[in-house]
């Protein structure tokens, strides 16, 4: 007798997931293409799609039902298990609340949201309905991201020092046209909070927030914004945001710069990198491969990535998906900041290269790689920086702060930074940046990309009972080498007494812990010397401050030959056809260690004119001065002179040996240094220093 076929409920094919897709222009595009792809293999049913302009004839199977919008996809009964968002900025969140309310889990394109508010609001939706909403940060499905934290976790770079997320893409005139909300930050009093953080490259600040160990918008401490457009457009398109995490993962609350521009001659691969003790890690997320930089070398690592629609459709719960909504709440927070900040700054025309025609025409932003590259390196801001177009910003009454100046003669030729927004890994600490000639030539630099740790012209030593106050990694006898410790000091004015040509400070220098190591009296002296120079004169005195002799060190006193800086240093910016010269003798090998009443460094510096009286008409081909450092009339300390690697003067404190500050023996040294603009001969120094009643 034949028996009825009959099957168990496990052999009964289960109906494939139902897809409905709103939005099929623009980035709509790759999700149908996508569709297609798992429609063919047989992984879901695109059921519908929805668009105020449908999809052109043959784009669709025949079976694919389309709507002129979400709404009325719904109404019709179609019952869509998933459905995918990718329509404008300001529409994400009523359409993922419809979504949700009818049932559906939702697929959400970056950035899920334009506000905090919305966030929230369809995070609640989501729990109330018990269903799921998966953000489109593709890189997020990387497989690179549990190698990396496997990595980070056994000490392949060290202990982790902070992360940068760096973009330097190129758009044209025609992104900006391609809706009515690109570019915007609000449309028809409707929040879009379009940009390059948010948008363009908001892959970059979700992969650097998610390595960073920052999901929540708890895991968040703090965004600094830095905000600026070259385009005629209202959202920022080269811009700093600075993230401080509080972190309670992998990497513990580092510091998340992220320094980005549409503004670049070239467009680049974006990346995150990781810094480390021992090396560095930088993940290019577009193409999920991973650099590793150690002692050991440069080695490369390519990995797959899951498709976050598929993860999606295969997720039994929220902790399955590779991007889910509750886990970008610390880039919401970042959009949030940028949203309630003021409106980006215009970058200076000047400032400014336009590059090809009509709607192919784009901006070049003057110098934007390597401003890019020290930001993320010292994180830093542009306005921190100095980039020339964030002082016409503040000269046109959107000043940034009010930092103290010197001025002569009315001519304002120096500013003093307190130091306290310096990464503590650079020992933050007071210093003169920009000094300028009488003409404008700026004759300092500060957050170089070589050395960001270098900063202006002041006082720095790296060896302070065991503490760096110089900043990076410190050279220890042990090593033999220099190293990255956690022992970076800070130098903090306690007070001060500024008046016209002199100003005296009381600083205090603190360890890591915050205990008093040094306390040292400052003064800073300036005044005109003839029509083109002036002379700037640094006095300092350093007593101890815990009852005890402290010992100041360099890397020379600790082993390193002719390493002896510490005390006062000057960085110079670039410096073309620069000549260094003593009384004696000539060039860096020559003068470098060496007892000599003055020195001095005449040549072009490129870093040309700073100001809006100068921004006009500037060429920027360099501007002829010359710079005399007198030596200190205490001690003959030897010169410390760089040019061949980086362009930088110091009197060195403890060239082979360290010297002791104890209660009753201060150290007291005095510097002058005569600024002028161009070139001297040593016949020219000398009756220069003689008018000062100084011996030549």
């Amino acid at each position: 007798m034949t028996q009825p076929l009959t099957a168990s409920a496990a052999e009964v094919p289960s109906r494939l997931p139902r897809v409905a897709l709103v939005g099929v222009h623009g980035f709509g595009e790759r999700h149908l293409a996508n569709l297609d792809r798992l429609a063919a293999a047989g992984a879901l049913d695109l059921v519908a799609v929805a668009d105020p302009r449908p999809p052109a004839d043959g784009k669709l199977d025949p079976g694919v039902e389309v709507f002129p919008s979400l709404d009325e996809l719904l109404a019709a009964g179609t019952e869509p298990d998933v459905v995918i968002i990718s329509t404008p900025i300001q529409t994400h969140a009523p359409l993922a609340l419809a979504a949700l309310k009818a049932g559906a889990n939702v697929y959400l394109e970056k950035p899920p949201v334009a506000s905090m508010e919305q966030y929230l609001e369809v995070l609640a939706a989501a729990a109330s309905a018990g269903r799921l909403v998966q953000v489109g940060f593709q890189s997020l499905g990387s497989e690179a991201f549990p190698a990396i934290e496997a990595l980070v976790a056994a000490g392949e770079i060290g202990e982790v020092r902070g992360l940068s997320a760096t973009g330097l893409w190129l758009r044209t005139q025609s992104y900006f046209k391609r809706s009515r909300w690109a570019g915007k930050r609000s449309l028809n009093g409707t929040d879009v909070v379009d940009g390059v953080v948010t948008n363009a490259l908001a892959h970059a600040v979700a992969t650097g927030l998610r390595l960073a160990g920052a999901r929540t918008v708890s895991d968040v401490a703090s965004v600094e914004t830095d905000l600026y457009r070259a385009n005629d457009t209202e959202s920022d398109d080269t811009s700093v945001v600075r993230v401080r995490t509080r972190g309670t993962g992998l990497v513990g609350g580092p510091v998340l710069t992220c320094a980005l521009t549409l503004c670049a001659p070239v467009q680049s691969a974006p990346a995150v990198t990781i810094y480390g003790t021992l090396g560095q890690l930088t993940l290019f997320y577009t193409e999920d491969r991973v650099e590793i930089t150690t002692p050991q070398g440069v080695r490369t690592e390519t990995f797959g990535r899951t498709d976050l629609l598929e993860n999606l459709l295969s997720a039994g719960s929220e902790e399955d998906l590779l991007s889910p909504l509750s886990g970008v709440g610390a880039y919401v927070a970042v959009l949030e900041a940028i949203r309630t900040a003021e409106a980006p700054r215009l970058i200076h025309p000047d400032y400014v290269t336009w590059e090809g025609e009509g709607d192919d025409a784009h901006p070049l932003v003057h110098g934007i790689a390597s401003l890019i590259r020290r930001a993320a390196l010292g994180q830093a801001t542009f306005a921190e920086l100095g980039a020339p177009w964030t002082d016409v910003a503040a000269d046109s009454g959107a000043a940034l702060s009010n930092l103290p100046e010197f001025r002569v003669n009315g001519t304002p030729v120096a500013t003093l930074q307190d130091g306290t927004r310096i990464r503590p890994t650079s020992s933050p600490r007071p210093y003169l940046h920009p000094v300028r000639t009488l003409a404008g030539t700026v004759v300092t630099d500060h957050v170089p990309e070589d050395h960001v740790w270098h900063l202006g012209a002041g006082v720095a030593i790296q060896d302070v009972d065991g503490i760096n106050f110089w900043g990076g990694r410190t050279y220890t006898r042990d090593a033999g080498a220099y190293v990255w410790r956690k022992d970076h000091g800070r130098i903090l004015t306690e007070s001060v007494d500024h008046s016209d040509g002199q100003r005296r400070e009381q600083l205090s220098w603190l360890g890591p812990d915050g205990s008093p190591i040094l306390r040292e009296q400052r003064e800073w002296r300036w005044a005109a010397v003839g029509h083109s120079a002036w002379k700037l004169t640094l006095d300092f005195t350093l007593q101890s401050a815990t009852g005890r002799p402290v010992l100041l060190g360099s890397p020379g006193s600790n082993g390193r030959p002719q390493g002896g800086y510490g005390g006062f240093f000057w960085r110079l910016p670039k410096v073309g056809d620069a000549t260094i010269w003593t009384p004696d003798s000539r060039g860096e090998d020559a003068v470098h260690g060496t007892a000599a009443p003055w020195l001095a460094w005449s040549g072009t510096f490129d870093a040309g004119t700073a100001g809006a009286a100068h921004v006009t008409g500037d060429p920027g081909l360099g501007h002829p001065a010359t710079l005399v450092f007198l030596a200190s009339p205490q001690a003959p300390d030897p010169w410390f002179v760089r040019h061949s690697g980086y362009p930088g003067v110091g009197l060195s404190l403890a060239w082979d040996a360290p010297v002791t500050a104890a209660p009753g023996n201060r150290v007291h040294r005095t510097v002058t240094v005569l600024v002028t603009d161009g070139f001297l001969a040593t016949q020219d120094i000398e009756q220069l220093i003689s008018t000062l009643g100084e011996p030549a």
